[in-house]
């Protein structure tokens, strides 16, 4: 029998979302029906600047933590429609609570960052309630040691002594972080204010390439370096800061261009040789599908808070694997439950490539959120959480002690 090219990409699809939702059907289907949802509640922190905490109840008494990429007042908004839908249902049907949540809702769009905070409190409790990691739930481990890269702020790049110090201060670092990536304001050159960027000229491009010349002499061969934009550049910018870092071998540049998806992408593709990375604020497989069909991108970097949470990043690693391409987990300035719901997924997919850092005094000390011993990045890599769910004991006076009281916010009111 002869199949269809649309035949055999169905097929293809199927394969690895089936291996690993059978596997989570079987470790799960012991405990069916055994806990109901509660109530679902959210947290507003003073320290967490694109996000919020969720927490879903049961009747047995086990707390499902999870992490919005929303602030708390509108994620609580969307979470009053979400009730009716949730509470009083098995916390382990994941499967059907993404699709009911994530679909099309007559007559608004559902919101996937408050989604992917429900979804990743929900694997949480299927871990507490079944015993066993969010990664074994998830046809895991394919590693045990998750790669982490870290941002780098040396100052002045156009200064080869400053460049120098940083790299010599880092190195000594016990973390042993061996990549880094580096804001386009922080290279001496110019800083831009206002609502909107200009495009960059000729002597930027310059200053820009000799920043990165020192800071690739600073640091040697052993050390990966990246830069970070925030999609606010337009094509010929970003075509010349391409230009400008291609000496230096970096690891890649991310989000030059605005997210959404446009030509501008495959230009921009087709005039440079220095990888491209985009992701952190693309939902759902149908964001990534268009970067990944083009095959514009060299890496993906969804968020696990607001491209689709647990099951939704998963489901992108699964197409992404398609083209063989890897998959980067943002995290930025979150805290621990969005952290590590990035290594319980990287350990479970196969395509994986490295994870944000979220520890140090760079995001806040966000480390203290746990109870008990201090999560640490050693040798550039965090070890996946063991223990049920998460694998995360909250330190509820250091959330206590950060509540946005400023915002209005109560002890998860």
């Amino acid at each position: 029998m002869r199949l269809a090219r649309r035949d055999l990409l169905k097929f293809a699809m199927g394969l690895p979302a089936a291996s690993w939702l059978s596997n989570y059907s079987a470790l799960a289907a012991p405990f069916a029906g055994l806990v109901k949802i509660k109530s679902i509640k959210t947290l507003g922190l003073d320290n967490l600047g694109d996000g919020s905490l969720i927490r879903i109840d049961t009747d047995a008494g086990l707390i499902g933590y999870g992490e919005a990429g929303l602030p708390a007042p509108a994620a609580r908004a969307r979470i009053e429609m979400f009730q009716a839908q949730l509470v009083g249902q098995d916390p382990l049907a994941i499967a059907r609570h993404f699709y009911m949540l994530s679909a099309t809702q007559y007559s608004f769009m559902a919101n996937i960052p408050t989604v992917s905070g429900i979804d990743i409190a929900l694997w949480d409790l299927a871990g507490k309630i079944t015993g066993y990691p969010i990664y074994k739930l998830l046809g895991g481990p394919l590693r045990k040691d998750i790669p982490v890269y870290s941002h780098g702020n040396p100052g002045n790049m156009l200064d080869k002594g400053v460049c120098r110090a940083w790299a010599d201060h880092v190195k000594a670092e016990p973390e042993g972080f061996t990549a880094f990536k580096f804001g386009f304001g922080e290279r001496g050159g110019r800083r831009v204010t206002g609502p909107y960027n200009p495009t960059l000229d000729g002597a930027d491009f310059r200053r820009t390439a000799k920043g990165y010349g020192n800071l690739r002499e600073a640091v040697g061969d052993d050390i990966d370096i990246a830069m970070h934009c925030t999609g606010q550049f337009d094509t010929r910018t970003s075509i010349g800061l391409c230009k400008a870092i291609e000496p230096v071998d970096p690891m890649w540049i991310e989000d030059p261009l605005t997210v959404r998806y446009s030509e501008a992408w495959r230009e921009l593709k087709r005039s440079t040789r220095v990888p491209l990375l985009a992701g952190e604020k693309v939902e759902m497989v149908e964001g990534f599908r268009p970067y990944l069909d083009n095959q514009v991108l060299d890496m993906i970097h969804p968020d696990v808070s607001y491209s689709g949470g647990i099951t939704g990043c998963r489901q992108i690693a699964d197409y992404a694997a398609l083209t063989r391409t890897p998959v980067g987990l943002h995290s930025g300035p979150c805290t621990l439950i969005r952290f590590y719901a990035s290594m319980h997924l990287g350990a479970a997919i196969q395509n994986f490539f490295k994870v944000e850092n979220a520890l140090g005094a760079f995001r806040g000390n966000k480390e203290k959120m746990a109870q008990g011993k201090t999560p640490v990045v050693r040798k550039s890599v965090f070890p996946v959480p063991e223990g049920p769910g998460l694998g995360l004991d909250l330190n509820e006076d250091w959330l206590k002690s950060h509540i946005a009281e400023a915002e209005g916010e109560k002890w998860w009111g």
